[in-house]
């Protein structure tokens, strides 16, 4: 009898290892550290991997509400955005909520209900909305990124990698109205619950984020008591597919990287990590002076604002620069190389040389 149970038992395990594994993060993983300026891949590690990016989608939902909407704009919420799947910023069907409201619930609660809401504004209808997505995705030169959703949620074909991912958030902290967002700590909520919302980004809260309309200041708030870190935006994600996704942005002194890690379990950990790593193998030096610089006796070029970039020890030694002219057009594209790779170029004004 003993021996038939135990048979039992052993055929019972050997089928379980053997039916996939739907509750574990699968399909691999991968890093990416951007330099926030000018996108230069810093580290890397399987950083074209296609890869389920999970909630990090809502950074790019988030950019194009912000680029096609009116943030005062009210949206009356839909039975399908209110019962919409997963995380939950817990809206009313039939309530008015603006559009800067629910970009908070976005990124700092990851409301699922918030990201369907805004697509059915901007979009007319969710599948109009992915539309806007990719068509944005393609002029961001995000090749190895395909949106099904606003929200994130798990989709075979709903896929990015962690450089594109990077490049999103960097894109992204150029509008002024998301980088206010992303850096936000501490929100109420201007809804019919009026809740407080604290972001969920863990770095955020250590880091240099703020608190916006509160007007509690009993509210206990230990992050912002005891803020040392150098994060100042971001997002966090998770689906049991994608597992653990994390995207940071930081800032010390000058330099900055955006960090972004596709199913890493201690991503808290390893974004410090890197970014440290940032902070101690890279210094911010001045390549070219702002100023007038003579082409030839006939043409000059001058720089408004001085080139600035990111280097380590061994990159200072090899760096140079390379000017190409357009004589006809009188326009000029200034290119700096480290060896053979260029990693910054900016267009310039060609002027006379007796100027």
């Amino acid at each position: 009898m003993q021996r038939l149970v135990r048979l039992i038992l052993f055929m019972i395990v050997v089928v379980m290892l053997m039916l996939p594994q739907t509750s574990l993060a699968r399909g691999g993983s991968g890093y990416a550290v951007l330099d926030g300026d000018t996108g230069r891949v810093l580290y890397e590690s399987n950083s074209d991997a296609r890869l389920p990016i999970a909630s990090l989608t809502k950074m790019w939902t988030a950019l194009v509400v912000i680029e096609n909407s009116n943030l005062q704009d009210e949206v009356v919420i839909s039975p399908k955005a209110a019962t919409s799947e997963g995380s939950s910023i817990y809206l009313q069907a039939g309530e008015k909520v603006t559009v800067e409201t629910l970009l908070y619930g976005l990124m700092l609660r990851s409301g699922n209900d918030a990201a369907t809401a805004l697509a059915e504004h901007v979009g007319g209808s969710v599948e109009g909305f992915v539309k806007l997505m990719n068509e944005r995705a393609v002029v961001a030169g995000l090749t190895n990124t395909v949106f099904m959703n606003p929200s994130g949620l798990h989709h075979d074909e709903h896929l990015s990698s962690a450089r594109d991912t990077a490049e999103m958030l960097r894109i992204a902290l150029q509008n002024k109205t998301f980088k206010k967002i992303a850096s936000t700590v501490l929100y109420r909520a201007k809804t019919e619950n009026g809740m407080l919302w604290e972001n969920k980004h863990r770095l955020v809260r250590e880091g240099s984020g703020v608190a916006i309309e509160i007007d509690d200041e009993t509210q206990p708030v230990s992050a912002l008591k005891t803020a040392k870190g150098s994060a100042f935006a971001g997002k966090t994600g998770f689906t049991k597919v994608a597992g653990r996704t994390l995207a940071t942005a930081f800032q010390k002194d000058g330099q900055t990287c955006i960090v972004v890690t596709l199913n890493e379990s201690d991503d808290w950990n390893m974004h410090r990590s890197l970014a440290n790593k940032v902070w101690g193998d890279y210094s911010l030096e001045t390549v070219v002076k702002k100023g007038k610089y003579k082409v030839n006796k006939n043409l000059s070029i001058r720089l408004e604002q001085p080139i600035r970039l990111q280097l380590n020890k061994e990159e200072k030694e090899s760096v140079r620069q390379v000017l190409h002219v357009s004589r006809k057009r009188m326009e000029g594209v200034l290119s700096i190389f480290i060896g053979e790779e260029r990693i910054y170029a900016v267009p310039v004004k060609v002027e006379s040389a007796d100027r």
